[in-house]
C-alpha cells in the first residue's frame, strides 16, 4: 500500500473531434453530427472531471486542412474553454496558443480572464506553430525559420509573464471613497526586444493562480531548452519506455542545469484501447483501423515525413527514410516514425495503422490491470510523471477509462480518488508564482 504522500499519477484529457483514430469520426455510433454542439464538449470534460483527471486539454490549428476527410477543427479553443469553465467546477483547462500568431497582449489578455473565469484552472500550451498554410493566414508567405520561431516563444513567453505580473495581487482597492486600485501596484512593463513591443500594463488584474500554468512540448533542442528554461509541465511523444526515459532524463537535467527546482511534470501521450479481455480491446482496435481512409492516411504520413509517399506498395516494406540530423520538419514525430520503423519493421499499411491514433504515440490495448500496470512501470521507472490521454475514440475512449482504469490505478495508490485543490497548480503539485 502507498502512503498518503506518495507521488501521484498527472493525467490529462487531449480532446480530439470524434477522437485521435483517423477513421473514428466514420463510425457508426460516433458523434460527427455534434462537433459544433458545446454540449458534447462539456460533457467530455464532465466525465473527465468524474474521474478526478488533473485537466482536459486542446490542441489548436490555424488552416482548415482537408475538409474532405478528417479535419475537425470547429470551435476555437479559448472559446470552447470558457463554456466547458462554467459546466465543471475542478478539472484544469489547458489550450494550445501559438507564439507565432499571437501577441503577447493578446495572448495574456484571454489567458488571464479565463483564469479569472474558471476560479484558477487555466494551462497554455505554448508552440511555435508547423506548417504553412497555417502561416498563409497570419500574413507570412511561409513559417519563419524554426531557430526565428523558438527566439519569438522565447521572448513571448517572457512578455506574457511580464504582462500578468504588472499588476500586485493587493492592487484592486475597491475603496468607495477613494481608489479602486492602487496605482503604484500596476505598473508598465515597457518590454522592447527583437519581435515585440508591449508597454503594458495588462487591462485585466493578475490571473486567480498568479500565471496559468505554462507548458509546452518540444522536441527538438531549441524545444528542449525553451522548455528548460521556462515550462512548467511538458508534454511529450514517447512511443516506448527507453525513448520515454531518454526524453526525461534530458529535459529533467537541463530544467536542473537552468536553476530551476520545479517538478516540470512530464506527460507523454496515451493511447488506450480498453476492455475486458485483450481479444475485445484487439477487436475495437482492428474496427476502428478498417474504417482508416487510405489515400488521407498516406497523405498525413507525407507531411509528417515531408515526401510524396502516394505511389508507395502498401504491403511492401517502408522505404529507407533520411536520417533525423538531415530532416528539416517538426522531429518529434518523425524521430518516433523512425523508431517504429526500426523496432516493428512495419509494412506501409501496418505503419499507417500504427499512426492512425496518435500519430506514434504509446499505444496500449489491453484490460484495465495490463494498461494500469504500464502505467505504473513508465511511472516508476523515470519514464513519465503522467500521462496526456489520447482516446481513439469519444466519448466511448475516455468513459472505458475513467470506468475501468482509473480504479485500477486508484486500487494500486496512483491516482487520487478526490481532487484536494480546486486550481490547476494545485492538481499539478506547482506553487502559485510570486511576480517577479
Amino acid at each position: 500500500m502507498r502512503s498518503p504522500a506518495a507521488r501521484m499519477l498527472h493525467i490529462n484529457l487531449f480532446i480530439f473531434g470524434c477522437g485521435h483514430h483517423r477513421g473514428a469520426w466514420r463510425h457508426p455510433q460516433s458523434s460527427v453530427e455534434r462537433l459544433g454542439d458545446i454540449r458534447y464538449f462539456e460533457e467530455l470534460a464532465q466525465i473527465a472531471e468524474r474521474g478526478k483527471l488533473d485537466a482536459v486539454f486542446f490542441a489548436d490549428g490555424h488552416a482548415a486542412g482537408d475538409v474532405a476527410d478528417s479535419s475537425w477543427w470547429y470551435l476555437e479553443p479559448l472559446t470552447t474553454l470558457v463554456a466547458i469553465s462554467r459546466a465543471t467546477e475542478k478539472i484544469g483547462l489547458i489550450s494550445t496558443v501559438s507564439s507565432t500568431f499571437y501577441t503577447p497582449f493578446h495572448a495574456a489578455r484571454l489567458l488571464a480572464s479565463l483564469d479569472h473565469i474558471s476560479g484558477g484552472r487555466m494551462g497554455w500550451n505554448l508552440v511555435t506553430s508547423m506548417f504553412d498554410t497555417e502561416a498563409r493566414n497570419h500574413g507570412y508567405e511561409a513559417m519563419p525559420a524554426h531557430a526565428d520561431r523558438y527566439r519569438r516563444a522565447e521572448e513571448f513567453a517572457d512578455a506574457v509573464l511580464k504582462l500578468w505580473d504588472s499588476w500586485r495581487d493587493d492592487a484592486i482597492l475597491c475603496d468607495r471613497h477613494g481608489q479602486y486600485a492602487d496605482p503604484n501596484k500596476v505598473q508598465a512593463i515597457n518590454h522592447e526586444g527583437e519581435f515585440f513591443l508591449v508597454d503594458g500594463p495588462l487591462n485585466v488584474p493578475r490571473p486567480v493562480q498568479g500565471n496559468p500554468v505554462l507548458f509546452q512540448a518540444g522536441a527538438s533542442e531549441h524545444g528542449v531548452n525553451l522548455a528548460a528554461q521556462c515550462a512548467e509541465a511538458i508534454y511529450a511523444v514517447a512511443y516506448d519506455l527507453p525513448a520515454a526515459q531518454a526524453y526525461y532524463r534530458k529535459v529533467k537535467a537541463r530544467v536542473k542545469a537552468a536553476g530551476r527546482n520545479n517538478p516540470v511534470p512530464i506527460m507523454p501521450g496515451l493511447v488506450t484501447y480498453v476492455a475486458s479481455t485483450e481479444a475485445e480491446a484487439l477487436a475495437k482496435q482492428r474496427e476502428l483501423d478498417e474504417l482508416l481512409p487510405t489515400a488521407s492516411s498516406l497523405k498525413q504520413l507525407g507531411l509528417f515525413i515531408e515526401q510524396d509517399c502516394s505511389e508507395w506498395e502498401l504491403d511492401a516494406p517502408v522505404p529507407k527514410l533520411p536520417p533525423l540530423d538531415t530532416f528539416s520538419g517538426p522531429k518529434g514525430r518523425y524521430s518516433t516514425i523512425l523508431r517504429i520503423i526500426e523496432t516493428e519493421k512495419p509494412t506501409l499499411r501496418q505503419l499507417l495503422g500504427r499512426l492512425a491514433a496518435g500519430g506514434g504515440h504509446c499505444t496500449l490495448v489491453g484490460t484495465p490491470e495490463h494498461i494500469a500496470e504500464t502505467m505504473q512501470h513508465w511511472f516508476e521507472n523515470a519514464g513519465a510523471d503522467g500521462f496526456n490521454l489520447m482516446p481513439p475514440s469519444l466519448p466511448s475512449g475516455i468513459a472505458d477509462f475513467v470506468d475501468q482504469v482509473v480504479p485500477e490505478l486508484q486500487r494500486r495508490g496512483l491516482f487520487r480518488t478526490e481532487y484536494t485543490g480546486s486550481t490547476l497548480r494545485e492538481h499539478l503539485g506547482l506553487e502559485r508564482p510570486h511576480p517577479r
